[in-house]
């Protein structure tokens, strides 16, 4: 497993609050899978269409995962 340390800005391409999960759409790197257990904001973990973020990767057998993953106002 390799761990890309940089922090990344994107946008949400979408989440399902029923699943758990969505993607980000990351510049750089395209579509990164993004898990509720990773957002880091208090309350109920979710995410909007559209909404800016801020996130740090990790690259498993998966694919490219978002961690650390923030609000980012504009």
């Amino acid at each position: 497993m390799i761990e890309i340390t940089q922090i990344y800005k994107g946008t949400v391409k979408w989440f399902s609050n029923n699943k758990g999960y969505g993607f980000i759409q990351c510049d750089e790197h395209g579509e990164v899978f993004v898990h509720f257990s990773e957002i880091q904001i208090d309350g109920y973990k979710t995410l909007g269409s559209g909404q800016p973020v801020e996130y740090e990767i990790t690259n498993n057998e998966k694919g490219l995962t978002a961690k650390n993953v923030k609000l980012h106002l504009r």
